[in-house]
């Protein structure tokens, strides 16, 4: 695993990414340090694939553990136990049995999307961590950037993700496909953003039924 950080690292010193500097210079965190997996686990079977970190993910260096992530970790929490996370201790706690994995492990400037130009130049590095390094197959994205990654991973996989997401029932229904050669579950969330009007107040909902569906307890 630190082989494929320091990659990833040895990317982003290449100094022409718009990573939120003081962001990281506050918290005292290393700006060319991917928030990858956190403590998180390679042997968990199922993982998370979200967009990218944000300032609580920076501080804490931990990947989803900010506003949205709690939400995702809430629903690992309540699955297990009935309940929401107490504190951030539990939520830490209770994500030691999932994968964590975003597109780009870096913070943006203003929290804007990363461009796919930066997508690409990590593109192989998350793709081997998702398809040699962990070794579970169901995997929850979260938001339609995190979905959408699987094209750039992949282009041959663009119209079977196409023609998915045009499903009435995408938050429902799950998508088999092949990446690197490693058979892949989808099940795709909407993204946990209280600006998300539409979708924010049934992410829990549509959480929930996804771990019962997939026997996290």
């Amino acid at each position: 695993m630190q082989d494929l950080l320091e990659r990833m690292a040895e990317e982003a010193r290449r100094g022409d990414m718009d990573i939120d500097r003081p962001v990281y210079a506050a918290a005292e965190r290393d700006p060319t340090w991917p928030i990858l997996l956190g403590s998180g686990s390679l042997e968990a079977p199922i993982g998370v694939l979200g967009r990218d970190p944000g300032r609580f993910e920076v501080i804490h260096a931990e990947p989803f553990i900010g506003k949205g992530g709690q939400l995702i970790r809430d629903g690992f929490h309540r699955a297990r136990f009935n309940t929401n996370c107490p504190d951030i201790e539990a939520s830490i706690e209770v994500g030691r049995d999932v994968f964590w994995c975003n597109t780009v492990p870096y913070k943006p400037s203003g929290n804007k999307a990363w461009s796919m130009k930066v997508k690409r130049r990590f593109v192989n590095e998350i793709a081997e961590l998702i398809t040699e390094r962990w070794k579970g197959h169901d995997l929850l994205t979260c938001g339609n950037v995190a979905f959408d990654w699987f094209r750039v991973a992949d282009p041959s996989l663009k119209p079977a993700l196409a023609e998915f997401w045009r499903r009435t029932d995408r938050y429902e229904a799950t998508l088999e496909i092949a990446l690197n050669g490693k058979e892949l579950r989808l099940h795709p969330l909407p993204h946990p953003s209280p600006l998300n009007a539409t979708w924010y107040p049934k992410f829990p909902g549509l959480l929930d039924a996804r771990l019962q569906g997939l026997s996290f307890a």
